[in-house]
């Protein structure tokens, strides 16, 4: 069940949980999940193993989701997030202070890499799987589940802003996704498509209570916005937080495509918004602005600029060369920005009503076996 329906509501840290019960009714949540047995996988966003405000699933947008499956009766739920070139999987668990919450709700935390990937046969005609990738592999664990994602509201270097859609861009792509970055508007399409066909049910509950600003995924501005929204439909969602943070929907490539080959509704107009005044929601303009971090530029320079000349591509991006770009991306994102502008910004974040509600919540301890099974990043 698909509708260009989004749920929107304003929140506050003391009420933050009762609204996430109060904003999964608003999206029919039920409707969505109809069997009570039926595996629902929750797909966390991990955009780094540190934490840091708006960058990955806050606990609170976790613990209100669990909190309303398990209050429902929904039995069979498991958490999952993979691993990808910049970040460790049982790491940002930590880091990100979901271990608790899951365990206080029952919740089985699997990383996507320890995970059996098989073959999936697309239905549809995709439009970039076919020029980066050999097949389609997808978690055995995704055929004929529901499938919930828990994005945040933020901007990306790579794709103006992110959500919904791309949050599939960790579960659905096991390894090399870097190479998506040569089409990445197409790809958010396949995404789309592809999910249509593998999951019973989709739920898509965005955590904007603090949101991201600037060079995102990671080296942002946070924005405390008080926003919290859900709908079964990725691109509605994905188009109004757009339209949200500053920017025009229809004017960002991929959302344009979905809407326009029917995947679903980015068009505003369109979109039916339950919670609040939908006048005062279409006013709401942040005047959020996507910049590229020095990492995400030098890779869109080199990635495209090479790709006419296919062994210095190769040498750059399919050789032991490409590890030079990780090793960089770790120094500059870990050891330069975050220690200092990042330690400042978290500082600032952690004096308002978030940031002591960040405090809240436990570490817990690191799992002591935090396996990762290893695989090629080239």
């Amino acid at each position: 069940m698909t509708e260009s329906r989004v749920a929107v509501l304003r929140t506050a840290p003391e009420n933050v949980l009762n609204d996430y019960q109060t904003l999964l009714k608003l999206a029919r949540a039920e409707k969505i999940f109809r069997e009570r047995k039926r595996r629902i996988v929750v797909k966390l966003n991990l955009s780094w193993s540190l934490y840091f405000p708006a960058c990955s699933t806050e606990p609170w947008q976790l613990e209100g989701v669990l909190k309303f499956l398990r209050k429902r009766g929904y039995e069979n739920i498991v958490a999952v997030e993979d691993q990808t070139v910049v970040t460790h999987t049982w790491k940002g668990a930590y880091g990100n202070k979901w271990l608790p919450v899951l365990k206080k709700y029952g919740v089985e935390f699997k990383p996507l890499p320890n995970v059996e990937w098989k073959e999936h046969e697309p239905k549809s005609e995709l439009l970039a799987f076919p020029k980066l990738f050999e097949k389609v592999l997808v978690p055995e664990i995704y055929p004929g589940s529901y499938i919930l994602h828990l994005p945040t509201v933020k901007t990306h270097g790579h794709t103006i802003t992110t959500g919904a859609v791309k949050n599939a861009f960790g579960g659905l792509i096991p390894r090399y996704r870097h190479h998506a970055h040569k089409f990445i508007h197409e790809i958010m399409v396949d995404l789309v498509i592809l999910q249509k066909e593998i999951f019973s049910g989709m739920l898509n509950v965005m955590d904007g209570t603090v949101a991201g600003d600037g060079a995102g995924p990671r080296t942002m501005n946070p924005r405390i916005l008080n926003l919290i929204l859900a709908s079964s439909d990725p691109v509605a969602i994905d188009a109004l937080a757009a339209k949200i943070m500053g920017f025009e929907p229809m004017q960002i490539p991929y959302l344009k495509m979905c809407h326009d080959m029917g995947l679903g509704i980015a068009d505003v107009e369109q979109i039916e918004i339950v919670g609040m005044d939908e006048r005062e929601v279409l006013r709401m303009n942040f005047g959020f602005k996507t910049r590229k971090s020095p990492i995400i530029f030098f890779d869109q320079l080199l990635r495209k600029g090479t790709m006419r000349f296919k062994p210095l591509h190769d040498f750059l991006f399919y050789s032991p060369v490409f590890k030079l770009f990780i090793l960089a991306s770790a120094i500059y994102h870990d050891y330069i920005w975050y220690p200092t502008v990042g330690k400042y910004r978290i500082r600032k974040f952690m004096r308002s009503e978030w940031g002591r509600l960040w405090k809240k919540y436990p570490y817990g301890e690191y799992p002591k076996n935090a396996y990762l099974r290893e695989w090629d990043v080239y």
